[in-house]
C-alpha cells in the first residue's frame, strides 16, 4: 500500500478550484470538475477535526482541489502542524474522496502555507464558535 498523504510547505498553486463550501468570498468550483467537487465537499462535512466539534470543510481545513483526468490532489491543512491524527485523518479523508464516482485515485496533501486561521471558517462555523 502507498502513502498518498504529501507533507509540503508550498502554498496552494493559483490554478487552484475551492471547495463549494469555502471560506466567505471564494469562488465556487466550475468547469468540468464541478459536480465531483461537490459530491466530495459533501462527503468531507461527515469528517470532524478530532479536537475540536466541527467538520473538516466548515472549519476552512481544505484548500482546495487539482485535477489529472479522474486522479484528484486534495489540498487541505490542520489547525495545528503538530496535529497527532493527521496522518489517520488524512487516510479517512482519502477514503472518502475515493468514494465519489468517477473519481479514480486520491491523494491528500498536507501544506502548511498560508497557515490555517479562524478567518478561513464558514460563516456557519464562526458563528458556532462566537466568531460572529
Amino acid at each position: 500500500m502507498t502513502n498518498d498523504v504529501t507533507p509540503t510547505s508550498a502554498a496552494p498553486a493559483s490554478g487552484l478550484s475551492v471547495p463549494a463550501a469555502a471560506p466567505s468570498g471564494a469562488v465556487a468550483p466550475t468547469g468540468p470538475y464541478a459536480e465531483r467537487e461537490r459530491l466530495i465537499t459533501e462527503n468531507l462535512k461527515q469528517i470532524y477535526d478530532p479536537e475540536i466539534p466541527m467538520n473538516i470543510v466548515d472549519l476552512g481545513l481544505i484548500y482546495g482541489f487539482e485535477w489529472a483526468g479522474d486522479d484528484v490532489t486534495l489540498k487541505m491543512t490542520l489547525t495545528s502542524p503538530g496535529c497527532p491524527v493527521a496522518g489517520i485523518l488524512a487516510e479517512e479523508i482519502k477514503g472518502a474522496v475515493e468514494k465519489v464516482p468517477a473519481v479514480h485515485t486520491a491523494k491528500v496533501d498536507m501544506i502548511w502555507d498560508p497557515p490555517w486561521s479562524p478567518e478561513r471558517m464558514s460563516e456557519f462555523a464562526k458563528r458556532q464558535f462566537g466568531y460572529m
